[in-house]
């Protein structure tokens, strides 16, 4: 089993190799059952969304794990979740990430340096 913060980086990395926008993580264990950490991202079209969150299941399936839910996937969707139990990624569309403010609904969360996982541009 991959340790918490392999797959953290893991999705990081994932998510910056193909372009997201602002990615953040934030540790939200503290304040609700859901999980550990969120994962926020964003594309810039529908697209771009889509890809981004097949670049993290293919490497979440490289490190040996598949999400146990996945929500958003059909064409067109602006809003795709990941659910690997302790970790749940979110990659929006920008546009509908303005309009959900995820970070702002979960701004009591510890903000995640991810800072050393990032390419350099």
């Amino acid at each position: 089993m991959a340790e918490q913060n392999q797959v953290l980086e893991t999705i990081v990395k994932a998510l910056d190799s193909k372009r997201a926008e602002d990615i953040q993580v934030i540790g939200i264990g503290e304040l609700t059952i859901l999980g550990d950490h969120f994962v926020i991202a964003n594309g810039t079209s529908t697209t771009h969304t889509r890809t981004l969150a097949d670049e993290v299941e293919y490497k979440m399936t490289e490190l040996g794990l598949e999400p146990i839910h996945r929500e958003g996937r059909g064409n067109g969707s602006s809003w795709i979740v990941l659910d690997y139990g302790d970790v749940i990624v979110h990659v929006f569309y920008k546009e509908a990430r303005d309009f959900y403010q995820l970070e702002r609904m979960w701004a009591d969360g510890e903000q995640v340096d991810i800072s050393q996982w990032l390419k350099k541009d």
